[in-house]
């Protein structure tokens, strides 16, 4: 199964598209499109397209995104195609931007009245990923905000509002599971301790697995 991940260094940076192609290959074909590829013929090829997170405003989505190829992109999950967003690739996913959510929206976690991190920079949410307590690296994520009865909740902020969930063809997650080792190097101690050892890349390829199955069975 092919996945189409986006890469435009630094709102849909390099690091976070290397964390992602190490998590989830070879168990899928993970292939990389820019701006300069044609939409049309990167959709006819893959089964699952991904948005990685970086960072920078998602305002910086109408530079790569304007009408006509958001509407290619929702048609893509419309017809069966999945959707994979990581932070940024989450907040494109909402109202905004492509619209392929229903009853749900995606904001800003740090502008919650009763989220534990108030502001952005790089660190550890506490997170329940199904009944796992984890650390997960942090860089001013979403949180979904909706009817919870509309999609399924894989995974929780400390303030128990969903972090990462799967609704129909879309599969979308706040934090960094596909954060690598040297993302964690920190001279003061603090987030270094929390490397999760590649355990969030099992998360992730299990989070894929499962909205892949999700489309596979109907």
């Amino acid at each position: 199964m092919r996945i189409a991940l986006f890469q435009n260094h630094p709102e849909c940076s390099l690091q976070c598209c290397n964390g992602m192609v190490k998590a989830l290959t070879p168990h899928y074909d993970v292939r990389i499109f820019g701006v300069h590829d044609r939409l049309e013929d990167v959709l006819d090829k893959s089964d699952i397209v991904a948005f990685p997170g970086g960072v920078g405003d998602v305002s910086t989505y109408d530079n790569f995104f304007r009408r006509r190829s958001a509407n290619r992109i929702a048609d893509f999950v419309a017809g069966g195609g999945k959707y994979l967003g990581i932070c940024m690739g989450a907040y494109w996913a909402g109202s905004r931007y492509f619209d392929i959510l229903q009853g749900v929206d995606v904001e800003q976690y740090i502008k919650r009245p009763t989220a534990d991190i108030k502001r952005p920079y790089g660190t550890v949410a506490k997170v329940t990923w199904k009944d796992q307590k984890e650390f997960m690296f942090f860089y001013d994520g979403g949180v979904m905000v909706g009817d919870e009865s509309q999609f399924k909740t894989i995974s929780r902020y400390q303030n128990s509002e969903p972090m990462a969930i799967i609704q129909g063809n879309v599969g979308i997650i706040g934090c960094h599971p596909e954060s690598e080792s040297y993302w964690y190097n920190d001279p003061y101690q603090y987030i270094s301790q929390y490397w999760h050892q590649g355990r969030h890349h099992k998360l992730l390829l299990d989070f894929v697995d499962e909205l892949k199955g999700k489309i596979d069975n109907g």
